[in-house]
């Protein structure tokens, strides 16, 4: 798996609130910042900078209405994925709080998240 993850480019855009990761010259992970990111909107759900258990009550919502064991995933310490939106909600420190930096990444990434991109693109709050 190292050697997987030593082949990811990484292009951070403070100007935007993003960083891109690349494998192969394709597009493998987007990481938008929850201070400073667009705000992204997912059936009507904005996932930036937002109160984790908001969105991970969300998820779980919108899991019960999806096929049962493929929606939701978590990856270590909690932080909850959605398979068919192609997003991890991960989160970012602010202050004495903790928001919402949604990572999005291919459907392939997901049997295998911690590994897929590189362990800064993961907080580590």
């Amino acid at each position: 798996a190292k050697e997987t993850v030593s082949r990811v480019e990484v292009g951070t855009h403070q100007e935007f609130g993003l960083k891109l990761y690349y494998r192969q010259e394709r597009l493998a992970g987007v990481v938008v910042d929850a201070l400073r990111g667009p705000q992204v909107f997912a059936d009507d759900m904005a996932l930036v900078g937002r109160v984790p258990s908001v969105l991970e009550q969300w998820l779980l919502d919108r899991a019960d209405a999806r096929e049962p064991c493929t929606e939701l995933s978590y990856m270590a310490a909690g932080v909850p994925g959605s398979e068919s939106l192609g997003v991890v909600i991960d989160v970012q420190r602010a202050g004495d709080h903790l928001l919402t930096r949604p990572v999005f990444i291919p459907s392939e990434a997901m049997d295998d998240l911690p590994h897929f991109l590189p362990a800064s693109a993961w907080s580590r709050c």
